[in-house]
């Protein structure tokens, strides 16, 4: 059992990706899907950033402006830094519990799909192989402005968020180079896919699936007390 870091800069097809690795049937946690629901209406991250951002930042029906919140903090590190202290331990509860289900339903690895991966670093040493899903920059910035509508000044905004994409490719283990058409994507995604699978090795039996999963359990519930809490 073992865990592969998947990560990328914004715009790169990281979805196009991960969509890919779900049709071959891995298991993958997303921290984007999970960061939405753990600042969702009412919950303690929801009410820490009312309570640190305003009201300002909610939609007339009380749900959190992503759009704006988004604009204030990609505009200021500082801000930025603030709502991360919020919602980064909640979204590695989620992800350190979303694992550990996997491995006791059997699954011989788990895809972590981290946005910042390699920008933080800590998490990197913990995984057995990492994943860069890569465009070149003009593509990128390209991308970034056709999806979301931002002025090009907000979109370097948002990239200077992140390390440079082309300075996260000495970092990786596996490099996914989505530049080019979905074709091409999904050849080195099976690519990744029978690399992944010839890792595997010996296939312990259920049974012993669920007792190494239960020392798992253990072990990284230590990992989670040092790093996340």
């Amino acid at each position: 059992m073992f865990l592969v870091g998947l990560s990328g800069g914004i715009a790169s097809g990281k979805s196009t990706v991960v969509s890919i690795l779900r049709e071959l049937g891995c298991a993958v946690i997303d921290a984007d899907v999970i960061a939405r629901q753990v600042v969702q209406k009412g919950t303690p991250a929801y009410n820490q950033i009312v309570h640190h951002f305003g009201q300002d930042v909610l939609l007339k029906n009380g749900e959190l402006d992503r759009e704006k919140l988004g604009t204030i903090i990609f505009s200021s590190p500082e801000k930025r830094a603030l709502l991360n202290s919020i919602t980064h331990p909640s979204i590695r509860r989620a992800m350190l519990r979303q694992t550990l289900w996997y491995f006791v339903l059997g699954y011989r690895y788990v895809i972590l799909d981290i946005p910042l991966l390699f920008e933080t670093r800590t998490l990197m040493r913990y995984m057995k192989l990492t994943v860069l899903v890569y465009c070149d920059p003009q593509t990128q910035v390209e991308r970034l402005i056709k999806r979301s509508g931002l002025s090009k000044e907000e979109v370097q905004n948002r990239l200077a968020a992140q390390l440079p994409i082309d300075s996260k490719l000495p970092l990786a283990d596996h490099v996914i180079d989505n530049s080019g058409d979905r074709d091409s994507t999904r050849r080195q995604v099976l690519q990744l896919h029978a690399k992944l699978e010839s890792s595997l090795g010996y296939l312990p039996t259920r049974i012993a699936t669920v007792a190494i999963a239960a020392g798992l359990v253990a072990i990284m519930w230590q990992l989670a007390r040092r790093l996340w809490q």
